[in-house]
């Protein structure tokens, strides 16, 4: 497990990007925390990474967003689903067995549907306003990042 811990969006968003620059197609990546913990956050900087401009929101509304640069991104909140089933009838099999890197937030309600090779990042808010990120299941390279333990 590496475990991380950025003090400002701005940092938070350059750890997204320093992940990106490691992720490739067929790459999942399962957010959990809690709300306003940094799910969206983090996603910006996978998105800069991947060459992708568009102002990245949460979708909590919409379920799914699909953003395209050097490969898709698909962003998901599963948040207001009830379950897998939810999950299983919205189609999500095409993105998560694509071309692109899936990053699903809330991802706690749907983890038995995810492929066993998941990245699994958490996000902590701290008090003073920082965030302790964790990354377990990661099988590329360290990042070059301050890692703390």
């Amino acid at each position: 497990m590496l475990i991380y811990k950025t003090h400002t969006a701005e940092e938070t968003i350059l750890l997204g990007q320093k992940i990106g620059e490691k992720l490739k197609k067929g790459d999942v990546i399962a957010m959990q925390g809690t709300l306003a913990a940094g799910k969206t956050t983090i996603t910006k900087g996978i998105a800069l990474s991947l060459g992708i401009n568009d102002t990245i929101t949460s979708p909590t509304f919409c379920l799914i967003s699909e953003y395209y640069g050097k490969m898709p991104l698909y962003h998901m909140d599963v948040y207001r689903l009830e379950g897998r089933e939810d999950f299983i009838n919205l189609g999500t099999d095409d993105m998560i067995y694509g071309d692109g890197v899936s990053i699903i937030e809330w991802s706690e309600k749907i983890m038995d549907e995810l492929p066993s090779k998941t990245i699994i990042l958490s996000i902590t808010p701290e008090e003073d306003g920082s965030r302790i990120i964790k990354i377990d299941n990661w099988n590329n390279d360290k990042i070059d990042f301050e890692t703390i333990k």
